[in-house]
């Protein structure tokens, strides 16, 4: 019963990560989103392309599909098997809603970055380190306008907070939010290649051919 419940939620946090809202939600407006600006289905390529409003809900719509599994299906799991799924697990399951978003079913495994999903697990394993994340992404976007760079600035941040309080938040975890950071990174080497090169838009440059 335990292998069974641990394999459909890892099943459902994988399905949730995998449903492009960036895209579903462009289809309201008549829109593909993969064919507007850096034809990304994430949050930025949202609210460049599409606007503040639907950018937004974007964002906290990717940000839940990371936090539900990750902070609310060890609590389901654990009243499905007592004893047996603790809250280490949504490091698992967080893991497979990001892969979800990253690698998506529905879109023939071409998605978006995850870093709005990273936030979203981080936020229900880690909510210390995803906070001065995302007071760094602020910070970094401010002072720079490169919505990239400060998301790549603060993905390492958050991998630096896990192990400064590994007291806290012990091994397993600051390993997981180090594999995560690393993914966030590695899903961003398009964009370190343009900022070396000094070609990478701002975020206020409103061009159809960003590719943030």
């Amino acid at each position: 019963m335990t292998a069974l419940t641990l394999s459909l939620l890892t099943l459902l946090a994988y399905l949730i990560g995998s449903v492009p809202f960036g895209l579903l939600l462009a289809k309201t407006r008549g829109k593909d989103i993969r064919k507007l600006g850096s034809g990304n289905i994430g949050a930025t390529n949202v609210l460049r392309c599409l606007g503040k409003p639907l950018g937004i809900t974007c964002f906290v719509l990717d940000v839940l599909k990371g936090y539900l599994p990750a902070f609310v299906f060890p609590t389901i799991g654990n009243m499905l098997c007592p004893n047996a799924v603790g809250p280490s697990f949504g490091i698992l399951f967080g893991a497979m809603a990001i892969l979800g978003h990253n690698f998506p079913i529905f879109l023939k495994f071409k998605g978006g970055k995850g870093v709005a999903t990273s936030a979203g697990v981080l936020l229900g394993i880690a909510p210390l380190a995803v906070g001065i994340g995302i007071l760094t992404w602020v910070v970094v976007l401010f002072i720079s306008g490169y919505v990239s760079l400060g998301s790549i600035i603060a993905a390492v941040v958050v991998a630096l907070v896990g192990w400064i309080r590994i007291g806290h938040y012990g091994v397993v975890t600051a390993i997981a939010l180090t594999l995560l950071s690393t993914l966030a990174v590695w899903r961003h080497r398009a964009n370190i290649q343009r900022l070396l090169a000094g070609t990478e838009n701002k975020f206020e440059k409103k061009s159809p051919k960003s590719k943030v």
